[in-house]
């Protein structure tokens, strides 16, 4: 064969190989374009219906209307939303799996001393969708009108109060925690299985005073059986704007929200994240999720992965603060 043989045959065997090289990347870019082509699973760490169930499930119907693909919740309860959150992240990183991370996110860290995962490096952060307050709340029947009673009666019997919470570690504890700790009076923790368990009791006058959500009990307050005193945000909340903040009330430096969060597994590709991010910011922009979550005093903001993960970091050194310094154990 021929120099000139050689050379064309060898310019030829290039062209096959680029019209190959060109062919595969021709079946790929559809791929990547087309996602998501197939439905997707939000896993909810909670058992179905409390609140967290109701804003995931808002989230995937207008997640889905925006994805054109279906987003089906997933209920993973068990061990402090470990459970859900793990299996989460050891899901496929390719954007069909993700987690509504809660307030749970960043305390447990602090509480749980082996985690079967790491919060900051086993997950990619979508979205924050919002934060909305707890309210600290008392029976019609007591003699507390404000924030300032219930600090007198505290301070005159040291640990005789007590306020009930979902269980150790929860929201709701952490907030009466943070309240004693900031206002320098003891309190006695009443730990339930749940928010129903410890209402009950409130109601029942069993306990003195619970730091919970504004959904587990807005219809006691609206009943006249159950007294708002503050919110636990450090802003009003607008859907109670004429409550103070704890730190208003007198409690300076106090604030404790409860808040709602979407992450993928490490790995998941920047493009479908930012696909997700946007889906998410169309979901908690239509009127159904604001009318839906406008009694909770939800505030929805969904900014960008960069700025979940700075807020879940804050909030992770803020809890574990306040979970060394009260000896908080997890069950």
């Amino acid at each position: 064969m021929t120099a000139a043989s050689h050379r064309r045959h060898g310019w030829q065997s290039v062209a096959r190989t680029s019209v190959l090289v060109l062919a595969g990347l021709g079946l790929m870019l559809p791929a990547l374009a087309a996602y998501p082509d197939k439905p997707l699973r939000l896993v909810v760490p909670f058992a179905p219906g409390g609140g967290t169930d109701l804003i995931a499930r808002l989230v995937a119907e207008g997640m889905a209307q925006d994805l054109g693909q279906a987003v089906i919740v997933d209920n993973k309860p068990g061990a402090g939303t470990i459970i859900g959150t793990d299996f989460v992240a050891k899901s496929a990183a390719d954007g069909y799996t993700l987690v509504m991370a809660t307030f749970a996110h960043a305390v447990n860290p602090a509480l749980v001393a082996k985690l079967p995962f790491d919060p900051n490096k086993d997950f990619a952060p979508v979205g924050l969708i919002g934060t909305s307050p707890n309210m600290l709340v008392v029976r019609t029947d007591k003699p507390w009108k404000n924030v300032d009673d219930v600090l007198l009666a505290a301070k005159a019997a040291p640990g005789k109060l007590n306020y009930g919470s979902f269980g150790n570690g929860t929201s709701a504890h952490l907030a009466g925690a943070l309240f004693a700790n900031l206002a320098k009076v003891e309190l006695t923790h009443i730990p339930y299985k749940g928010s129903s368990p410890a209402i009950t009791d409130l109601l029942g006058g069993q306990i003195d005073m619970m730091f919970t959500t504004v959904a587990s009990v807005a219809q006691y307050i609206n009943a006249g059986k159950l007294r708002a005193l503050a919110v636990t945000s450090g802003k009003r909340s607008p859907a109670w704007p004429d409550l103070p903040t704890l730190a208003e009330a007198g409690v300076a430096g106090y604030m404790a929200e409860s808040w709602y969060a979407v992450y993928a597994p490490a790995g998941t590709p920047a493009a479908a994240v930012a696909r997700l991010n946007a889906a998410l910011k169309q979901a908690v922009k239509s009127e159904n999720f604001r009318r839906r979550v406008e009694a909770e005093g939800l505030v929805s903001n969904v900014g960008t992965p960069a700025e979940l993960e700075r807020y879940v970091l804050a909030e992770q050194l803020r809890w574990r603060r306040v979970v060394q310094d009260a000896r908080i154990k997890a069950d």
